[in-house]
């Protein structure tokens, strides 16, 4: 084992907590070269694609990363904003007003930043930032309300691979999910109602969930659980009668069964059945991204409408909503535990480190 380099240390250096919002990733510009590189290190993943390595890497290499990248590329270009990728642009403001809500109720020195767990910033780059500017204390907070060993679980093993190669490990926490948070719950049905009061109520709401194959499910995975959770909360908060609603997933990839009942399906039967106007809300994503922007607002629009649907609105994901970054702010809380403080001397903190500086030169250290 080949051990990372340890940043330079001090004796007075102050030591700060870290919390590091995980989000799953983008590429850097919608080119087919930029996808083939972001989409080789997604599929790559072992928990991502559970089939035999070899086989996969044929399939991968030899038919995936010639075809895909093109497609693909077409679609990031359709969603793609003057200031890069939305699922960047909405992660990195959640970072930034996460770390405004907790400066308001935290006195302790803590740094709040933002990491992919494919393309960049990545995780490592990230930890390692965090670990050289004095964070011995790291919280991973993921981006996924519902775990997934496909999303939540291969982020934390970025992390500990991470941690494997540091000589002088941080102490890290993990949060594996929070779908059934009643502030997560608050958020998202103030989200909802926020677009109603604009723009009406429709006669049925789609929650579509990202899928996963189903033999994750058959497996032990949680998620398709957790997801039903969130949907069954959230229709509750939201007042709706079960035949007001419906929980679909989409997503899906290749052509292995994946958890039903599908979102494309659903909506093109809704358009069928007469449905006059629906409502699509991603509850498991919290940021918009391709998912959301491309797959959701833009062909689902027109599968539903292709059907026979007369109205299809999309409503945002959480993004930037006031209640979602209160809502994050409390979860972090929650799982910072005793690492951070409302009650924190800043002199008394800064005598006792020149105090063991004083000590460690007296000793022989160099710094």
């Amino acid at each position: 084992m080949t051990y990372l380099k340890e940043p330079e240390y001090t004796h007075s250096q102050q030591a700060k907590t870290g919390i590091l919002l995980v989000n799953l990733g983008t590429p850097e510009a919608p080119t087919p070269q930029a996808l083939r590189t972001y989409l080789k290190e997604f599929l790559s993943d072992p928990r991502v694609v559970e089939i035999p390595r070899a086989v996969w890497w044929l399939i991968l290499n030899g038919i995936i990363l010639n075809t895909r990248p093109k497609k693909s590329a077409a679609k990031y270009a359709a969603i793609w904003t003057a200031d890069g990728s939305p699922l960047k642009v909405h992660t990195e403001k959640q970072a930034k007003l996460l770390k405004g809500w907790l400066g308001e109720r935290i006195a302790s020195p803590f740094m709040v930043d933002y990491a992919m767990r494919y393309g960049t910033p990545s995780i490592p780059d990230t930890l390692a930032k965090l670990k050289a500017a004095g964070c011995d204390r790291i919280l991973i907070l993921p981006a996924y309300p519902q775990y997934a060993a496909s999303a939540t679980a291969t982020a934390f093993d970025a992390a500990f691979a991470w941690l494997q190669r540091t000589r002088t490990q941080p102490a890290l926490r993990t949060l594996k999910h929070y779908h059934d948070h009643p502030a997560y719950l608050h958020a998202l049905a103030a989200n909802i109602r926020d677009y109603w009061q604009m723009h009406g109520r429709p006669d049925m709401l789609v929650m579509s969930f990202h899928g996963v194959p189903r033999y994750a499910l058959d497996k032990g995975d949680p998620y398709h659980c957790e997801c039903q959770k969130t949907g069954r909360l959230l229709a509750g908060a939201l007042g709706l009668e079960p035949k007001q609603y419906r929980l679909t997933f989409q997503s899906r990839f290749g052509r292995a069964e994946w958890i039903k009942p599908y979102t494309d399906r659903t909506l093109a039967g809704l358009g069928r059945a007469g449905i006059g106007r629906v409502d699509v809300v991603a509850p498991g994503f919290t940021a918009d991204c391709l998912e959301t922007l491309e797959e959701l607002a833009m062909e689902g629009r027109a599968t539903f409408l292709a059907a026979g649907g007369k109205a299809f609105h999309y409503i945002p994901a959480l993004n930037e909503h006031p209640q979602w970054i209160d809502a994050l702010g409390r979860i972090a809380l929650e799982n910072l535990g005793g690492w951070v403080s409302d009650n924190w001397d800043r002199d008394a903190d800064e005598q006792a480190r020149q105090a063991v500086r004083s000590r460690a030169l007296a000793m022989g250290a160099r710094s």
